[in-house]
């Protein structure tokens, strides 16, 4: 729509600017970007040391500095045999033995104890033989001191557990001392069990005559009821069955 008050010239406004975004990692990056930088990286250092003029690199100066020469020795020198004699050395003469070699070395030989084969087995047909202890074949771990012996934690763990039932006893005898529980003897637990079995197989009985198909909530309920029954018969007599010695509190 034209109109004559638009020819007036208006004040230009400026909408304001919005803030700038500023992360806020800035600082987190800044003091990597610092770390990670080393000086004269890539140029190298601004001022190197330089050697005066007298001193001025040398034929083989860079070659590394050898030990003095000392004479070779063999680490088992003083287990080697003596030298041979010389030719200019003479042997001694006229020394004489009263010694029979023949008889000493027949007596040696009876008094010997004859050496035991190793044992070797032969893996070819053609008869190779290997040592058999290092083949595996052979039960090396029955050689061990400790071999067949009960290692010592079991023994530990044995000792403390009958430390702990020898505790326990004497807590129940003073307990069945002081006339606060009852023993229950062993044909008197072989009648419970058999009660307790007796009236599973019962229930059980009834159990498979209920009808396949539960519809009604009678039925329903009934079922589980026996399924209950069950359960805690089995826990009973699993818990009678476990433990031999059982006590009664009055």
């Amino acid at each position: 729509m034209e109109s004559i008050y638009n020819l007036i010239p208006r004040e230009e406004i400026k909408p304001p600017k919005q803030e700038r975004h500023q992360s806020q990692f800035r600082s987190t990056v800044k003091n990597e970007t610092k770390t990670n930088k080393s000086p004269n990286k890539t140029m190298g250092p601004a001022k190197v040391q330089v050697n005066p003029p007298g001193e001025y690199l040398t034929k083989r100066s860079k070659e590394p500095q050898l030990p003095d020469k000392t004479d070779f020795r063999y680490t088992d020198a003083d287990k080697s045999r003596p030298p041979v004699p010389r030719h200019t050395e003479k042997p001694l003469m006229g020394i004489k033995s009263n010694k029979d070699f023949v008889k000493t070395n027949a007596v040696e030989n009876i008094m010997s104890v004859p050496k035991k084969p190793a044992a070797n087995f032969v893996d070819t047909a053609k008869g190779s033989t290997q040592p058999l202890e290092p083949s595996g074949l052979m039960p090396v771990y029955t050689k061990k001191k400790e071999f067949g012996k009960v290692p010592n934690y079991l023994q530990q763990r044995n000792s403390e557990v009958k430390r702990a039932q020898e505790e326990y006893d004497a807590y129940i005898k003073e307990y069945y001392r002081q006339g606060a529980m009852k023993h229950l003897t062993g044909t008197e637990r072989n009648s419970i069990l058999d009660g307790l079995k007796k009236n599973w197989q019962e229930i059980h009985h009834q159990y498979q005559g209920l009808s396949v198909v539960t519809d009604t909530p009678p039925k329903k309920a009934r079922k589980e009821r026996m399924e209950a029954e069950m359960k805690q018969l089995e826990r009973d007599i699993e818990l009678l069955e476990k433990h031999k010695t059982i006590y009664i509190a009055h």
